[in-house]
């Protein structure tokens, strides 16, 4: 995007930074960082001295090995040593700095030739010390409690090389401006790739530009930790961390592996949990928001498609001062001119393009209105907000009632969202990139997809545009012909398992549990038992919800920043707050003159419906480089790294095929993963599942409620499923178990089937293994007579005549016959004894003649005989 020059490369920066040691002295703490190679070093020194204040030293310094050694044998004392694998930053509460190392890492997944990590421990130190003339603050440990209930364990990740926190479309655009401050309304751009010289001999050589990603700050997680940190003269230090979850798993076309990576990325605006953060504050920032990026790849070509989820952006929230499972839904605030929901829309435009889609899954008909108080918000919202966009850009609302369609008879779900993706993915496209000069084509809006808490429906119908994206990607890739796939094919249900994680990771985050209705619910497949682990998974959600989410949302705000502990705010500590309002709404008094209506700015309407961001790419650095190999910009060399033994089994390829395996069926009659494998039932074979309703469901599920009762919803869906279940295991007769009930038949497998022998095919075999017993001889000696077998070997052998093709002796594990040796061996062999073992000794004056006649006798050449007398001679 921005440069159709296939001679003009961009390389991000590789950071310099991969490995850390920490040297901790009583005045000092020395970090010592190095590249992945530990053949450049650098030097970061903090003092411990300094009260309540953060004092860092760097040194502009590049330094080797050797200096190294140097400095750490001029320490003096043992210090103690930590090694790390990133800086996260400093955090202070009330009584001095500590610093956050990531000790411990994973790779988890890898975007082409670039490799994401998952941390999997942290270590914190204390930088200030402990002075003895006043004891410490009772608050402090207080405050490091909670600030350490953030599991940096779980779901953190950061990469070295790649910018997490941005879409492979982004990632993939060319720099348009260059610096940390930008106004893209006023600030030049650089000039034009496409018509640059680039000061080269001939015109099509290559160049190749590096440049350092400007993060986008709403998904790194740890931006609050790394302000102490913003004024190094080094930007490698700096290690950006994003929060949601990251999976990667495979499949074989017949011997090609095609990759799929899930990426998603949790928003840090306005994040907390389920009943504690609903709806947007003033800044236009949602609760529970999630990008989601779905990156398909065979190692050469990217293909990537991106969708979100998110509360509804107007303000409204639940009553939790009641224990009830369901608490009413309340409007806080009236917003008639749609400001709210204008700011969040305006930066979806900015990021993503047009046009937007809103996939709404709440229910819509209800007899005492609950879920349709906000659905009625967020559309009217759309139709106000609509007649100031043109109309050719006009944001789209889908209201799909899940819980009702689900509930109807014989519907089904997945059918009917598989139709809204296809329109939806027709609508937007998505992003692919080959080989350089090759086409590329480029995802224009997205489709933001919610339901009341946007967990178990949103996943779903995620999940099912998913699908559906798949689907055109392998197709764009040109694996398939058609962009249908069948579910429970290899590569359907490998990503169905990919975003049933997915599913469960962010329901964890933001709702305390698991996924309570998961994809099979809605497909109509889950077994029967699995209810009770739907009832308990309600149970975990309520029980989290309500004892837990309050001390969850303390350590949020505590370690986002939103609450920075002080001496000035002791008579209110942040577990004495009775809310947290004014820290996610704070006051921003408005600098634009523009009209409310006039709420989509002029560059962004001027670059519909592409992305503004990405046809405005900003990056901090960007400067030429004279050599593609570059440690800096050698993405292959810090891929594969050859500088270093690695064992196969950890390494992320090998990781990622072994994981895809556990998908795959223990038997199967092909090797498409694009045809479905589970066996079906024998009783009643059905043609293979392209809508999501399986194969082996029953046809005749009828639903028991009428159509008028509208007011149950996600929580009731489990019950109506168990109720049309139970019925269905009534009507049914029980079907013996047995294994050829649970198991293929042997002829659809292997193309064979066994069968009971006929009585002519028994006698030649039994004669066959006679002979095997008879022939071998050595073992039937000691049992019979010589006499005996030889009679019982001439009677099955008559009329039959075998001539061995060769004498292989009697030898048998019982017994052996020693060769016969010549004489001449022998005798050779004996001389060999008696001859002095040590060869590198000088020898005896009485072993010469010895030595000498033997090595006479080997060098003698043997007598030749006189040819026998011809008959002519005689």
């Amino acid at each position: 995007m921005n440069n159709d020059n296939p001679n003009i490369i961009f390389n991000p920066l590789i950071s310099s930074i991969q490995k850390v040691v920490l040297y901790e002295t009583r005045s000092r703490l020395y970090l010592v960082g190095s590249n992945n190679r530990e053949t450049r070093f650098r030097f970061l020194t903090i003092d411990r001295l300094a009260l309540n204040r953060l004092s860092i030293e760097e040194n502009a310094n590049e330094f080797n090995s050797s200096d190294i050694r140097r400095f750490v044998s001029s320490l003096s004392g043992s210090p103690k040593v930590t090694s790390a694998y990133g800086v996260l930053g400093f955090v202070r509460f009330l009584e001095g700095y500590y610093l956050i190392l990531v000790t411990k890492r994973k790779c988890c997944a890898h975007i082409g030739m670039h490799l994401i990590y998952t941390i999997k421990d942290t270590v914190m130190v204390r930088v200030n010390e402990v002075t003895s003339q006043r004891p410490p603050h009772p608050h402090e440990e207080r405050y490091k409690r909670i600030f350490q209930n953030i599991d940096l364990r779980s779901n953190f990740y950061f990469s070295y090389s790649y910018d997490l926190t941005r879409t492979l479309q982004y990632n993939e655009s060319a720099p348009r401006y260059v610096g940390t401050k930008v106004d893209l309304e006023r600030d030049e751009p650089l000039p034009d790739w496409n018509k640059l010289t680039n000061n080269v001999a001939q015109a099509h050589e290559r160049v190749d530009y590096a440049f350092r990603s400007d993060s986008r700050k709403r998904f790194v997680w740890n931006a609050y930790l790394l302000q102490p940190m913003e004024g190094l003269m080094l930007k490698d230090w700096l290690l950006d961390v994003t929060h949601g979850y990251v999976s990667q798993s495979c499949f074989s076309i017949y011997g090609r592996h095609v990759n799929v990576c899930l990426i998603a990325r949790r928003s840090s605006r306005f994040a907390g949990t389920r009943f504690l953060k609903r709806g947007a504050n003033f800044q236009g920032d949602v609760a529970n928001e999630v990008e989601t990026e779905q990156i398909v790849s065979d190692g050469q070509r990217l293909c990537a498609f991106t969708q979100m989820r998110g509360s509804i952006p107007s303000h409204w929230s639940q009553d939790i001062s009641k224990m009830v499972p369901k608490p009413p839904i309340q409007l806080d605030i009236c917003d008639p001119f749609a400001q709210t929901p204008s700011r969040h829309f305006e930066r979806l435009l900015f990021h993503y393009g047009a046009p937007l889609i809103m996939l709404n899954l709440v229910n819509k008909r209800e007899r005492r209105k609950h879920e349709s108080i906000i659905s009625k918000e967020l559309e009217n919202s759309i139709v106000y907000l609509n007649q100031f966009l043109p109309p050719l850009h006009h944001m789209k609302h889908i209201h799909f009632d899940m819980a009702r369609h689900s509930r109807q008879s014989g519907g089904n779900v997945m059918e009917q969202l598989a139709v809204h993706a296809e329109s939806i993915i027709q609508q937007t496209g998505m992003f692919y990139k080959a080989r350089r000069g090759s086409e590329l084509s480029l995802q224009t809006g997205i489709v933001r997809t919610n339901c009341v808490d946007c967990l178990d429906r949103t996943n779903s119908a995620q999940f099912a545009i998913g699908k559906c994206a798949l689907g055109h990607q392998l197709e764009r890739l040109g694996f398939v012909k058609s962009a249908k796939l069948e579910f429970d094919s290899d590569c359907v249900t490998m990503l169905e398992h990919l975003y049933e994680e997915h599913g469960d990771t962010l329901a964890l985050q933001y709702g305390g549990s698991q996924l309570v209705h998961r994809i099979k619910t809605y497909r109509k497949t889950a077994a029967w038992a699995s209810q009770g682990n739907d009832v308990m998974q309600t149970l975990s959600r309520y029980y989290s919800n309500t004892f837990s989410d309050t001390e969850k949302q303390q350590s949020i705000n505590l370690f986002l920043g939103l609450y920075k502990p002080s001496f000035a705010r002791l008579n209110q500590p942040i577990w004495e707050l009775q809310t947290d309002y004014d820290m996610h709404n704070a006051f921003v008094p408005s600098t634009s003159s523009a009209p409310i209506t006039d709420w989509v700015r002029h560059k962004v309407r001027e670059c519909l419906p592409y992305s503004c961001a990405d046809s405005n790419k900003l990056v901090k650095e960007l400067f030429r480089v004279h050599s593609n190999g570059l440690e800096m910009i050698d993405s292959y060399s810090n891929y594969h790294q050859s500088f270093k033994w690695t064992d196969l089994s950890e390494h992320i390829e090998f990781e990622i095929s072994q994981l895809a395996t556990r998908f795959m069926p223990t038997f199967r009659t092909n090797y498409s993963p694009f045809q479905r494998q589970i066996q079906t039932s024998r009783k009643a074979r059905q043609n293979p599942s392209m809508t999501g309703q399986s194969s082996t469901s029953s046809t005749n599920s009828n639903s028991s409620s009428d159509e008028g009762d509208d007011s149950s919803s996600d929580e009731e869906l489990s019950t109506s499923l168990a109720e049309k279940e139970a019925k269905q295991a009534e009507a049914a007769e029980p079907a013996p178990f047995t294994l050829s009930a649970i198991l293929p038949a042997m002829e659809e497998v292997y193309g064979c089937s066994i069968s009971t022998p006929s009585k002519q095919n028994m006698s030649i075999y039994k004669k066959y293994v006679q002979m095997a017993k008879l022939s071998s001889g050595g073992a039937q000696l000691a049992k019979t007579a010589v006499a005996q077998r030889e009679h019982e070997q001439a009677k099955m052998l008559r009329g039959v005549t075998l001539r061995p093709l060769g004498d292989y002796g009697t030898d048998t594990y019982l017994s052996v016959k020693p060769p016969t040796v010549p004489a001449n061996s022998l005798r050779i062999y004996k001389e060999y004894c008696n001859m002095p073992r040590n060869f590198n000794a000088v020898p005896k004056f009485e072993e010469f003649d010895l030595l000498y006649q033997y090595v006479q006798r080997l060098a003698k050449p043997a007598p030749v005989r006189p040819p026998p007398p011809s008959e002519s001679a005689c």
